[in-house]
């Protein structure tokens, strides 16, 4: 195996610095796809580039046929601010693909991560979190059920659609997954400023998993556990700031109708602001909080898997 690090550069910042992008290139002896996993789109979600650094020893010691590209932190200015959106413009970079040589920075960030990887790979593998607060746990299943099966989570979301403007769906221009055929994973896992130890080595495992199911790496393919694929997904937001205090299920465990999910609490009067409760009528968590923590209103509070639109 060949590794090679590539930093190209896409523009100068006006403190003098170069802006590059940071991609190291694992190149094995047999022709085979090239594979590309990427970290940290939103800064807030750096526990995708976590699971890449730990990912980063198997790989060594792994027999490759064709190619991996790792792109463990895709925003690095969002990244080093912990700030899900790019600080220097505040646009959202998952919705400005393809991007653009004449546009915003994240314009110009989006362009630079379609011409050197994503016009690069033959499969995506794409890690996001629960920002830096929630934890979450679910796969998206795009256009490849197989690989998306393959990474284990036991709870996947089917959406009618791509979201424009992400790396796999972007303008009726883009050469972003979609417009390529390529397969694409979308990863949610995980969350908290430092992730959780069992969430990052269940990254690992799952990404591990997806490349021998993709015929990059040896070993044999470890079947999925009992999975549910739901087709609908209703994020909880709270109303009020202050205290976020759960009272929700571990994620994966379902819900009933008007279960309480937590309760917002004031940190200066302690009184109960606000009591959260489950939209659905039979749900499943997927997004959660796993400690009290601070939330402005309109924050990431809660999101439930609707059951009622569960496959069979």
């Amino acid at each position: 195996m060949q590794h090679m690090i590539h930093r190209p550069k896409f523009t100068t910042m006006a403190d003098g610095t170069d802006a590059v992008l940071t991609i190291h290139e694992l190149a094995g002896n047999a022709g085979g796809p090239t594979v590309g996993i990427s970290g940290s789109i939103h800064g807030n979600e750096n526990a995708g580039s976590q699971i890449i650094r730990a990912l980063w020893p198997h790989l060594q010691g792994s027999r490759i046929t064709g190619r991996i590209l790792l792109l463990p932190v895709a925003n690095p200015r969002a990244f080093a601010a912990n700030k899900r959106y790019t600080p220097i413009d505040e646009l959202n970079l998952n919705r400005q693909f393809p991007g653009s040589t004449s546009g915003w920075y994240s314009d110009h960030l989006a362009a630079a991560i379609t011409r050197e990887f994503l016009e690069k790979i033959d499969i995506h593998i794409d890690l996001h979190a629960g920002t830096d607060r929630p934890t979450v746990d679910y796969v998206y299943i795009m256009n490849d059920e197989n690989l998306s099966r393959a990474f284990g989570s036991t709870v996947l979301y089917r959406p009618k659609e791509g979201l424009a403007g992400t790396t796999y769906s972007g303008t009726t221009k883009s050469v972003t997954v979609d417009k390529r055929k390529i397969p694409s994973v979308v990863v949610e896992l995980g969350g908290g400023i430092v992730a959780q130890e069992p969430d990052v080595a269940r990254g690992v495992d799952g990404t591990l998993n997806v490349l021998r199911a993709a015929g990059v790496i040896d070993g044999e393919v470890k079947p999925p556990p009992p999975q549910t694929v739901v087709r609908g997904i209703e994020i909880v937001r709270p109303r009020h700031g202050g205290w976020l205090e759960t009272e929700a299920p571990p994620l994966g465990h379902v819900i009933g109708e008007g279960a309480v999910l937590g309760r917002v609490v004031s940190p200066y009067s302690f009184e109960t602001l606000e009591v959260i409760r489950s939209p659905v009528r039979h749900g499943i968590m997927i997004l959660s909080h796993l400690n009290r923590n601070l939330v402005e209103p309109g924050d990431y509070g809660y999101m439930v898997g609707d059951m009622d639109t569960a496959e069979s």
